[in-house]
């Protein structure tokens, strides 16, 4: 179909409380119980449910949709190989188009009047456990789940759902019903912003200020952003050229105008434009506390959230006014023709959270009930540490630089376990092409296979780079079957923005397409020998444009069934990391997920890039902008991929924003790939890495998340660490156990716990497992806390003690929480009143900081240099006790710690021997422990030991001692034991 039908009569259509024509119950469907209510929601669980009925304002639903279906409509089957199942996200029945009304004993079949509808509503609202108790904060903060079915009708193209048409007001007291200054807020302060996909902007952005977004013209960077889309307009007729949007997708041009001024929300109108979901919050100022320390999410007050469960029906947007005072969410479908059956959005959801209800962030129950509405693959696979050929090679590889750089890493497992090998985009001559290997470049005979073998041979896992839904204009794939390519409205190849050249998109409709994904998926996997696909530009397979094959699907079901597809061929084994991807469609089919632009060789975008951007131009930024910003999402939906961290000296990074890089990627959790020629990386560079191997599988929380005010960026990451772990007292005896397997325990526990569900108890916000790794019997409890400075000169950095520190949950309800909001287990750290030890990772440097500190709200204050970050590993002080303080080893400050044990006359340490390091351990020793002359053993034989500190804590002095250690890495006996004995 090559441009729209002509003519085209555009029509918005209001439907109001007039237009009802029938309210019922809904009951469970396919369950097994004939006595079960409601609907049943995967990720929300049972629901209470209700289906309104609307009056059809397009004539009869069913009077012409079977001739259509009978008399041409294209067949749209797979060639060649069956996808499994679709998946169920719901047990509620399909909608009964027409029905009969009157009493069947009265009067006979022939009597009873067929009553046709028009759109059917659902509304849904989760089930709590037991009724009869007492409510919890929680469950006062209940989420609305709604959708809208319409009928068959093959004379109406869809355009969007208008689901949501609300007007915002903050202003709330605390959940106990009192009057607190801690709560009254009504002033929205800030709003997060989701992008389309991997590389578009996300973030919070304060209320007023314009969205970020790409400083490119639209036709270079349109298609990378433009997700939903929503058609601006009265009622008039339109003709077929005035089909396609009118308003430009490059926020720079975005609406200014104030809320009075707004006389329709749309996506013209919207000051504000978030894909699939926005978090407007009130954090009660937009400026920062007087003293200067940064705003915190949890000092603010209520937040909603709204959005989509799924991105598989229809791409979803919430656009909101400049303040934020007026929001609209809609189901953007984009003239899908309801041909051969109904047309159905996404589960929408809309909640209001007060700050004390939540674990972490606002976003926590939304992200979690997204997670296992999609079945996510969050922690299916394991940790990733690895390196891909791109940011020193670009497209100029060849066999033997790749085998070169396998055989560097290789020999780097001693210090580093790298574990994959990436094959980034060069070794075809163009894409589309992808078996035609550049000549004299890679073996001539089974070229990729042996590639794959080789680094397959040097312990590591071998991944290749592909576009399967993208192709080079001078392409023979282009050549052959040019009606494989999305045309426009009007009949012109669709713009798939500009990578540094133009090139087309696959019709994920065509089922001839799915069977050239299918293949190439196939070959690379089952022939090729390759165990990780690095999946790229995969927006490509449903750009914006009616010359499609198949126009009864929209975009977003275009997508999922290709992704459908490149699984089913792929296999479920193979990890399969998504890039260039829509966000919401990949829920559940991707292990690994880019959540960034491209990084880049300097901090900002090189000229003759403008340096402006905050879209999707390659910068170390807006690779840490995006990484910290949706940092929420890793280890929930799938593996954050945050992009490479560059260390070579050809980059023109500091050495701050190396450290800042590596500190991020290590804090949130993500996979860890570089991208240098290895043999040329110093060891200067290459320690960072070192120190931020092995990654924890844990992702820390953004405290600033929401409150940030600088351009979207948070500044303060926490990490809990704790050795009251989950783990069994057997498990705790050995504590050399499968720590992926446990994290992907957590992880699955978490989906199903965390998001609603009337399964669920009250989640303790002080039992964060995912937000706190487990540590060796001994060590205690404490944070990690990264401050990080992303302003372009230095300052001084200032951030509440109170929020870093690892409180007990007698501590969190005295600040102010429901008291039924939280349970009287002890959380990973104890209140102390012997002050706290404070050690920074990156200087090595140690703070004694006392107690009151902590009562009088005093922050934390650190100068830091432009782009710097440190790390800070804060622990309750015990004067009577010998406690490990930190190491410059790895940045968690503890998991390098394989058993610590501290008794009358010796305190024995022994370090994890796995890999090769060198530095010193930390520790506090009270004086007349008898430790004042001890004798030191590091590794069997005499070490040393250096006192850096004397505090005195609570009237005790005491000492902190620096001890070098080498650890060789080799498993052999006493290696990275550490004795210190009187």
């Amino acid at each position: 179909m090559s441009g729209a039908p002509k003519p085209i009569h555009r029509v918005k259509v209001d439907y109001t409380v007039e237009d009802i024509m029938h309210i019922e119950p809904v009951s469970a469907a396919n369950t097994g119980d004939e006595e079960a209510d409601g609907v049943w929601i995967r990720g929300v669980g049972n629901c209470h449910a209700l289906r309104i009925y609307l009056r059809p304002k397009f004539g009869s639903c069913s009077d012409g949709s079977q001739s259509i279906i009978d008399s041409g409509a294209k067949p749209n089957k797979d060639i060649g190989f069956e996808l499994s199942a679709m998946d169920k996200w719901d047990n509620l029945q399909s909608p009964p188009w027409n029905s009969k009304d009157g009493d069947a004993k009265k009067l006979g079949e022939d009597q009873k009047e067929v009553k046709h509808w028009g759109p059917i509503l659902t509304f849904a609202i989760p089930c709590q456990d037991d009724e009869s108790k007492e409510p919890t904060a929680k469950d006062k903060c209940q989420p609305l789940l709604w959708k809208v079915h319409h009928p068959p009708n093959p004379n109406v193209a869809l355009d969007s759902f208008l689901l949501m048409e609300g007007a915002l007001n903050l202003h709330m007291q605390n959940l106990q019903g009192k009057s607190s200054s801690s709560f009254d807020y009504d002033v929205p302060t800030n709003v997060y912003v989701n992008g389309y996909q991997s590389w578009s902007f996300a973030g919070s952005v304060v209320q007023g200020e314009p969205q970020p977004g790409s400083a490119m013209p639209d036709v270079l960077s349109g298609a990378f952003n433009r997700g939903g889309v929503v058609l601006s307009g009265d009622h008039a007729s339109c003709d077929g050229d005035s089909w396609s949007d009118n308003f430009e997708t490059a926020t720079n041009t975005r609406n200014t105008n104030s809320m009075d001024d707004v006389e329709e929300l749309n996506a013209t109108t919207a000051f504000y434009k978030s894909d699939m979901f926005a978090c407007i919050s009130s954090n009660g100022t937009t400026s920062q506390h007087d003293d200067g320390r940064i705003l915190l999410d949890e000092e603010g007050g209520p937040a909603l959230i709204t959005g989509f469960l799924s991105q598989r029906k229809q791409y979803g947007v919430v656009c909101m006014d400049k303040g934020l005072r007026h929001f609209n969410l809609f189901a953007c479908h984009e003239g899908q023709v309801a041909t051969r059956n109904d047309i159905s959005s996404d589960w929408a959801y809309l909640q209001i959270v007060d700050s004390s209800c939540y674990d972490e962030e606002a976003m926590v129950y939304y992200i979690h009930a997204c997670g296992d509405h999609n079945d996510a693959r969050a922690m299916e696979k394991g940790l990733t540490y690895g390196w891909c050929s791109w940011y020193h090679y670009y497209e100029n590889i060849d066999h033997d630089s790749l085998s070169k750089n396998a055989h560097v890493l290789n020999k780097a497992k001693s210090k580093i376990g790298f574990n994959l090998c990436l094959v980034d985009d060069g070794y075809m001559t163009s894409w589309g092409d992808w078996t035609s290997l550049k000549p004299g470049k890679f073996v001539k005979e089974g070229g990729m296979r042996v590639l794959a073998d080789a680094i397959r041979s040097k312990g590591m896992q071998p991944g290749v780079w592909l576009a399967p839904f993208a192709c080079d204009k001078n392409s023979k794939l282009a050549k052959d079957h040019p009606d494989w390519i999305i045309r426009n409205d009007s009949g012109r190849y669709s713009n798939s923005a500009n990578c540094g050249k133009f090139f087309y998109g696959l019709d994920a409709t065509n089922p001839e397409v799915r069977k050239h994904v299918y293949d190439t998926i196939h070959r690379a996997v089952h022939e090729w020998g390759f165990d990780v696909l690095k999946l790229d530009f995969l927006y490509a397979s449903c750009l914006a444009g009616n010359g499609k094959y198949d126009n009864t699907m929209s975009r977003a079901e275009a997508f999922y069934l290709g992704l459908r597809t490149i699984r089913e061929a792929a296999g479920d084994e193979t990890f399969i990391i998504g890039c260039g991807c829509p966000l919401g469609t990949a829920i559940g089919w991707a292990d690994g997920m880019r959540v960034s632009c491209d990084t880049g060789p300097t901090w900002l975008p090189e000229f003759p890039l403008p340096h402006w951007d905050n879209g999707t131009l390659p910068s170390l930024r807006g690779m840490l902008r995006n990484t910290l910003s949706r940092s929420v999402l890793g280890h929930r939906w799938w593996h954050n991929d945050p992009d490479c961290v560059l260390l070579g000296n050809t980059t023109k990074h500091t050495d701050n924003e190396v450290i800042s890089a590596a500190s991020v990627v290590g804090m949130t959790g993500g996979m860890f790939l570089l991208s240098d020629d290895m043999e040329k990386v110093s060891d200067a560079r290459l320690s960072v890495a070192r120190k931020i191997f092995p990654l924890t599988g844990v992702t820390a929380v953004p405290l600033d998340l929401h409150s940030t005010m600088n351009g979207g960026m948070p500044s303060v990451l926490r990490l809990w660490c704790t050795e009251k772990s989950i783990m069994t007292d057997e498990v705790n005896g050995n504590f050399e156990v499968d720590v992926s397997g446990i994290l992907r325990e957590q992880a699955s526990k978490l989906q199903t716990e965390v998001g609603w569900s009337p399964r669920n108890n009250n989640i303790d916000p002080y039992s964060r497992e995912r937000s706190c790794f487990f540590v060796a019997p001994g060590l205690g409890s404490w944070t990690v806390a990264s401050l990080s400075n992303w302003m372009s000169h230095s300052t001084t950095m200032s951030v509440s003690f109170a929020a870093l520190v690892a409180h007990s949950i007698q501590d969190f309800a005295a600040m102010g929480a429901p008291k039924d909001s939280i349970s009287s287990s002890a959380g990973p750290g104890e209140k102390s009143e012997n002050g706290y030890h404070v050690f920074s990772f990156w200087s090595s440097e140690y703070v004694w900081i006392p107690h009151e500190t902590l009562v009088d709200n005093s922050p934390l204050v650190k100068k830091l240099e432009s782009h710097q970050t440190e790390i800070f590993h804060i622990k309750p002080a015990d004067p009577t006790s010998c406690q490990y303080i930190g190491s410059d080893l790895h940045f968690s400050c503890g998991f390098e710690v394989s058993s610590f044990v501290a008794g009358e006359k010796r305190v024995l340490i022994e370090l994890k021997n796995n890999y090769a390091k060198k530095g010193s351990v930390y520790l506090y020793l009270p004086v007349g422990k008898k430790f004042d002359n001890a004798t030191v053993e590091v590794n069997g034989a005499e070490g040393s030991m250096e006192i850096i500190a004397r505090p005195t804590l609570g009237g005790n002095e005491g000492v902190v001692v620096r001890v070098p250690v080498v650890i060789k890495g080799t498993g052999e006996e006493n290696d990275g034991v550490v004795s210190i004995s009187c």
